[in-house]
């Protein structure tokens, strides 16, 4: 039996997956992924929430480079890994979608149950009152306020980051929170924040209620998501997983597919739909 014929195999055994996904389905849309096939950094360490509250001078440099690096985000289309797992979750198969990214595309393709376990990029909270805005509002305030800042080339890096080194930030006007005058933050989970205990308390109910576990496009480096697998072997259920490289959950996976992401999801999302069309027409 070959790896595809193996992960379909193992979706039939086990029909309610919690699936978790990664930077690796979204690579296609054009947006990096932060580690190479090892599992190692490609770059520096993204933002730390310490250092971005703390220094006025790490916010002038995150919002600079995102102001470039939105582009990339806001231009973004769901890619066949995220229209297989929408179309997967259509046929019954899908417990729960827990995604690492915070680009929106899982939604964008049409996926309903979804946590977005870090957060999305395409919000911004104020850290003082709380209030939510649209990213683009933001990015119209930003471009208007630094203009000389907008015809800069630079190389998109992961979560709407781009690539600034050797430059003096100092100018870089960076708004207030309208309502309080706080610090307006991309509403994500940086490094050294805390994962919100509403959205894991959802992923492990769903958790209880599925078969098994789906790893896609990730290398679970981060043990944000890494717990889910964790507790679902504790559990006594199984976990796969479709990743090109290494994962931190290579020790205690069921199946491990090296595969493209989305041609290994798009053809176990087909096989998915031929089985729900069978039992339909013989009902």
């Amino acid at each position: 039996m070959d790896d595809l014929q193996a992960l379909i195999a193992f979706a039939q055994r086990h029909p309610r997956l919690l699936v978790i996904t990664g930077a690796g389905c979204s690579t296609a849309a054009g947006i990096p992924d932060y580690r190479d096939e090892n599992g190692d950094w490609k770059r520096q360490e993204p933002m730390r929430f310490q250092l971005f509250t703390g220094s006025a001078q790490a916010r002038q440099r995150y919002w600079a480079r995102s102001m470039l690096g939105w582009r990339t985000m806001a231009g973004a289309l769901p890619t066949a890994a995220h229209h297989a797992l929408a179309q997967l979750e259509r046929a019954g198969r899908v417990a729960l979608l827990v995604t690492q990214n915070v680009d929106g595309l899982h939604q964008a393709a049409g996926s309903a149950a979804v946590v977005d376990l870090h957060g999305r990029i395409d919000t911004v909270c104020c850290l003082g009152c709380g209030v939510r805005s649209p990213r683009r509002a933001l990015q119209e305030e930003l471009m208007a306020r630094n203009p000389d800042w907008q015809g800069l080339d630079a190389r998109s890096l992961p979560d709407g980051d781009a690539d600034l080194e050797s430059l003096d930030f100092a100018a870089f006007d960076v708004p207030a929170c309208p309502h309080c005058g706080g610090l307006l933050k991309p509403d994500v989970v940086f490094f050294g924040e805390s994962v919100p205990r509403e959205r894991v308390a959802d992923v492990r109910a769903a958790l209880a209620r599925a078969d098994a576990v789906l790893v896609a496009g990730s290398s679970l480096m981060v043990y944000s998501g890494y717990r889910f697998v964790e507790e679902a072997v504790a559990a006594g259920k199984p976990v796969a997983a479709v990743n090109m490289g290494r994962t931190r959950a290579d020790p205690v996976l069921a199946l491990k597919v090296e595969a493209e992401v989305g041609a290994a999801l798009n053809a176990l999302a087909a096989t998915a739909t031929r089985l729900e069309q069978a039992l339909a027409t013989r009902a």
